[in-house]
């Protein structure tokens, strides 16, 4: 298990947001009010590196967040506006179990507020957002990291006016 306890201070918590291919999700959470840093890479997968057979991992980004400037129920919702909460292993045209949607956290606190905002929601009972405790992450490799700021013009599911909606 390579999951790094970080020094960050009391009020930096950090979420592992899954919202299809990693690219456009690290983009768009990147710029959110509060965000602090982001890190594409890979949950609950059962290998600690990148290379090999598909293990399954769900794509992910890693976004550390500071509860003075987001609450946890924002940054959930802003996710919630780059995902269709409904689809089983696809978003856009990314299709597979490593494009499903997720929240994963090592804080069980985290895992309950996350449940509560869904519960709370008109279309909660057909929300196929898995929420999951991390057992595993892995960074992905330096290429994919901050992908769509180094090369804009690569594929991205999340339209481009919502994409940058908050940069």
């Amino acid at each position: 298990m390579q999951i790094q306890q970080s020094s960050h201070s009391l009020n930096q918590h950090t979420l592992y947001f899954a919202g299809g291919c990693l690219w456009g999700v690290q983009e768009f959470m990147k710029y959110l009010p509060g965000v602090v840093t982001t890190e594409a890479g890979r949950a609950n997968g059962t290998s600690n590196t990148t290379q090999g057979e598909y293990d399954g991992y769900a794509e992910c980004v890693k976004v550390t967040f500071d509860i003075q400037e987001v609450t946890l129920n924002e940054l959930i919702g802003y996710f919630f506006e780059i995902i269709d909460p409904y689809s089983i292993n696809k978003q856009g045209n990314d299709v597979g179990e490593k494009y499903r949607t997720a929240i994963f956290s090592q804080d069980s606190n985290h895992l309950n507020i996350t449940r509560d905002y869904i519960s709370q929601r008109d279309d909660a009972e057909k929300i196929a957002v898995q929420v999951a405790p991390l057992t595993n992450y892995v960074p992905s490799d330096p290429d994919h990291q901050d992908r769509l700021t180094n090369h804009p013009n690569d594929y991205c599911h999340i339209p481009i006016d919502l994409l940058h909606k908050y940069k």
